[in-house]
């Protein structure tokens, strides 16, 4: 996962997931303006194991957010922004900065497909565990970057055990997919969620939380 080489950044000229926009609108009687960015909506699933007593998560190399770690670095890689083409990164940064824990997720690109069925999709390719829809509890929706792109995000809930896994999971290598699944125990999850040294969305945590509010007082006792 963290053998990244030949980083070159260049100008994104066209793009099957992102689409650049500006609004020009009037508000309360000024004149305004606006960039934005048009993407797909998501769904996530929160996955705890009760075999295992359990979260199932997934980490992931994020280029976005690597990027973020190098401008925060060397600032200067930006600087040519304007131009055609950019130089190749010398000395890179380590791929670990650019890694990060989240919830399996995936997004809304199957019109097809309900979101509780992309849903069970995404928990078979990425974490192994076959689900149905009866195995899913809707949690909420929220909007995410909704300065850029205010794109919504479904979030899930479901109970796997050991014998509903059928596969490592790992995503689709053929989609570039390259995910590493990852169980963090009930009782060390929210000490994890405000570690800072494991990189992790704001689902993760939000998720998390939810957990111990509305699940982690109806489990048996021990």
């Amino acid at each position: 996962m963290e053998a990244i080489e030949e980083l070159a950044v260049q100008p994104c000229t066209s793009s099957l997931y992102l689409r650049p926009f500006r609004l020009s609108y009037r508000q309360n009687g000024t004149k305004k303006f606006w960039d934005f960015m048009r993407t797909h909506d998501s769904v996530s699933i929160l996955i705890f194991n009760t075999s295992r007593q359990c979260f199932v998560v997934v980490k992931q190399f994020r280029p976005a957010v690597y990027m973020c770690e190098v401008e925060r670095h060397r600032p200067q890689v930006f600087q040519n922004q304007d131009k055609e083409s950019f130089p190749s990164l010398e000395n890179p940064l380590p791929a670990a900065v650019g890694v990060t824990y989240e919830l399996c997720a995936g997004i809304v690109d199957k019109p097809g497909l309900s979101l509780e069925e992309i849903a069970c999709e995404e928990v078979l390719e990425e974490c192994g565990y076959r689900v149905s829809i009866a195995d899913l509890r809707r949690i909420t929706s929220y909007r995410s970057g909704v300065g850029v792109t205010g794109s919504r995000q479904t979030l899930f809930y479901a109970e796997v055990n050991d014998q509903m896994r059928t596969s490592g999971g790992g995503g689709q290598p053929e989609e570039g997919e390259l995910i590493e699944v990852v169980e963090i125990p009930l009782g060390e999850s929210m000490k994890f969620a405000y570690d800072e040294t494991f990189p992790k969305t704001m689902g993760v945590i939000f998720s998390f939380m939810w957990f111990h509010n509305n699940i982690a007082p109806k489990l048996p006792k021990k």
